[in-house]
């Protein structure tokens, strides 16, 4: 229950300082640290300078979207709290951030930056099927994020992974419903902690309800990606995750973008849904946290330096205005907007009478309780010093090596003998690294062993952020599919995939010595797994279909629906450290798999 102070504080509050209070705003950091101040056009994406987003307009929840030393990033946090308490309320500024901790660099989705621990994508924690360490994880990557003062992290996602042209696949939790739920639950337990504190950072669990059975496994981003879509009738299934999240206590929501098809809901953005927010979210779930919309929903995006207008994200409700956009938010059950700043549009959508200033207070209690919960309100300054070696903390390396480990997954062959006048020619690994573990040949033909690192095949699109997102296409070209067959063929070849989304790759699985599957491992962990330093224990989080066109004959919402996959769910081989025979684990059965059959 939110205590007296939040509650006075509200109802202190003028209609546009609530509005301010109900705004997430996208804003970035230097690299020395200092706030934004330039002009929006100088910025790529239009941001307003700090000052004036944070003092003259009162904004007191910002998304940062750079990725600068972590050192950085705490001493700009610092200087953005010093402009905060220049408001008459002097509230704290509350920072929220995409995904840092991962590889894969996407403005719009996740960051890679220094001075953080370096961990799988959240995907290979579901390949290690280890709940107890994805809470260590997790609680690692709480203790960074705090350090730096990011309080809200905009993750989990709890979308299932059941079509496998998507482009997010690398973020969610694979494809059986409640091992993904099981492993988001632990996400959440691990940023939050036991009791919600000064320690915790909140809990984002996103794309409710659901964001991954999209049509034609188009991402929702874009206008191709409109709608969800349901030909299996597995609205619930796709809900069950989030089911498990919030028992956890997830302290946020955010809805998707998508507009569902077939389900009975309004064919309108999730956010905009009161069937979704009230109904099922609040009354059925129970969740009385904070619900904030993924970015732009009311208002698009310009990109002033590259010419470029980017549409509202408003799918089925595009020829609305941003007000009325607004007041049917509100009306939905949403608190906060994310990546607006204008708080005038608030205001004009109450002076519209399209929502009433009692429901902003209710949406501002929630906003200000999350705050104090996370020990916002008594005190927000953080040390820079402590933040610039925090990444560098033995038990936080020891956690990130434990986890790419366990998420490596051996789907064919063994590993190799290890000795270090082994030749091995490779592609794609550090020759540095691998001087540490054999002899450099340099070319295949004069080598013993080839190891071969591939980013996995994704369809080119055209469009500055179109082209970061991997969709469409499983496929190697033809090829490169010959060209690894006749490597495969002069020497022995181990070939690692790193599966953002689930490959297709039968030929590679008959040609290679060894065929791997990462999600994101340092050279040194791959190594460590094909030499026997280090034990193989990872499982696969989804199928690996047989083909693309087996995944678009598959029904958007079905878990495992692909016809003759290569590889099933559970699939992996143990290799022991250190030598031994590599024997098959046994792959779980999920219940979810009953009734996937035509």
């Amino acid at each position: 229950m939110p205590s007296p102070r939040v509650t006075t504080i509200a109802n202190s509050m003028t209609l546009s300082e609530k509005a301010a209070a109900l705004c997430c705003a996208r804003t970035v950091a230097n690299d020395d640290g200092s706030p934004w101040e330039g002009t929006s056009a100088e910025s790529p994406f239009g941001f307003v300078p700090a000052t004036e987003l944070l003092v003259e307009r009162g904004i007191s929840s910002v998304l940062l979207m750079n990725a600068p030393p972590a050192e950085a990033v705490a001493t700009w946090h610092n200087a953005v709290q010093a402009l905060g308490r220049r408001t008459r309320l002097a509230l704290p500024v509350q920072v929220a951030s995409d995904p840092r901790h991962g590889r894969s660099f996407n403005v719009q989705t996740n960051l890679t930056g220094s001075g953080f621990s370096r961990f799988p994508e959240p995907v290979g924690f579901a390949a290690a099927f280890d709940p107890d360490l994805v809470e260590e994880s997790a609680r690692v990557m709480a203790r960074e994020l705090r350090a730096c003062g990011i309080s809200v992290a905009v993750h989990p996602m709890a979308d299932l992974a059941t079509d496998a042209r998507w482009a997010r696949i690398a973020g969610t939790f694979g494809e059986d419903p409640d091992h993904a739920g099981a492993t988001a639950a632990a996400w959440v337990r691990g940023l939050q902690g036991g009791t919600v504190g000064s320690h915790s950072v909140a809990a984002t669990v996103k794309h409710f309800p659901g964001g991954g059975p999209q049509r034609g496994g188009e991402d929702s981003h874009f206008a191709e990606g409109a709608h969800t879509v349901y030909p299996g009738g597995r609205f619930e299934t796709h809900l069950a995750p989030f089911t498990a999240a919030l028992a956890a206590g997830a302290l946020r929501v955010m809805p998707g973008y998508a507009a569902p098809l077939g389900t009975g809901h309004d064919a309108v953005g999730f956010a905009f849904a009161r069937s979704i927010i009230t109904d099922l979210l609040r009354d059925r779930l129970g969740f009385d946290g904070v619900v904030m919309t993924d970015f732009n929903v009311v208002t698009g995006m310009t990109l002033p330096r590259l010419g470029i207008e980017l549409p509202v994200r408003a799918w089925g409700l595009e020829l609305t205005t941003p007000v009325e956009r607004v007041g049917l938010l509100f009306a939905a059950g949403v608190d906060q907007l994310g990546g607006e700043d204008d708080p005038g549009l608030i205001v004009d959508a109450v002076e519209a009478g399209l929502v009433t200033e009692e429901r902003l207070t209710e949406s501002v209690i929630r906003v200000l309780h999350d705050r104090e919960l996370l020990g916002l309100l008594d005190d927000a300054e953080v040390d820079p010093a402590r933040a610039a070696v925090i990444g560098l903390d033995r038990e936080h390396v020891d956690v990130a090596l434990r986890a790419q480990r366990a998420s490596v997954v051996a789907l064919t062959g063994e590993r190799a003998p290890g000795t270090r006048d082994m030749r091995v020619w490779a592609g794609g690994v550090d020759a540095a690294v691998l001087a540490g573990y054999a002899s450099i040949a340099p070319s295949p033909a004069e080598a013993d062993l080839a190891i071969v690192r591939l980013a996995a095949p994704f369809t080119r699109r055209e469009g500055l952020l179109e082209q970061a997102f991997h969709g469409g296409t499983l496929e190697f070209p033809e090829a490169e599919i010959v060209r690894l067959q006749q490597l495969c063929a002069m020497v022995p070849t181990v070939v690692d995939v790193f599966l953002e989304r689930p490959v297709a790759l039968p030929e590679i699985a008959d040609a290679a010595h060894a065929l791997l599957g990462t999600f994101g491992v340092d050279d040194e962990v791959l190594l460590d797994a094909v030499f026997g330093r280090s034990a193989v224990t990872g499982r696969l989080p989804f199928d690996l279909p047989r083909s693309t066109d087996a995944v678009a004959r598959s029904r958007e919402d079905v878990p495992f629906d692909t016809e003759d996959p290569v590889f099933r769910f559970g699939d992996g081989r143990t290799w022991a450290a250190g030598g031994g025979t590599p024997v098959t684990a046994a792959a779980p059965q999920p219940a979810s798999r009953i009734g996937a059959d035509r």
